[in-house]
Parts: C-alpha cells; sequence; structure tokens
C-alpha cells in the first residue's frame, strides 16, 4: 500500500507540473480552476505520503 501512496502521490505531481507548465492562466500565486484541482490533488497526496512516513519512523 505505501508504494501505491507513492505512486499516487507523483503521478499528481507531474499532472500538477505538466498543466502549470502549459497554462498561460496559472502563476505561482494563482491558479486555474484546473490547475487548482491539480495542485489540490497533488498536496493532499503529499501530506498522506509523508504523514505515513512520519508514522513509521516512530
Amino acid at each position: 500500500m505505501p508504494e501505491d501512496l507513492y505512486d499516487r502521490y507523483q503521478v499528481a505531481y507531474t499532472a500538477h507540473r505538466k498543466h502549470r507548465a502549459t497554462c498561460t492562466d496559472c502563476t505561482d500565486t494563482s491558479r486555474c480552476p484546473t490547475g487548482q484541482r491539480l495542485f489540490e490533488s497533488f498536496t493532499r497526496l503529499q501530506d498522506a505520503y509523508l504523514n505515513r512516513q512520519r508514522q513509521q519512523r516512530r
């Protein structure tokens, strides 16, 4: 399961990064609706992955 979470986190990061590279509406401080959705998905999965890593170290 941890690898699945890691893989989903990396896929979300890649999707966000690709969108950001091509979207003319997204900036460092604001995002279009699609960019916002991708960013939120990436950050949610990143947080879940990092929290799982912290729990495993305890």
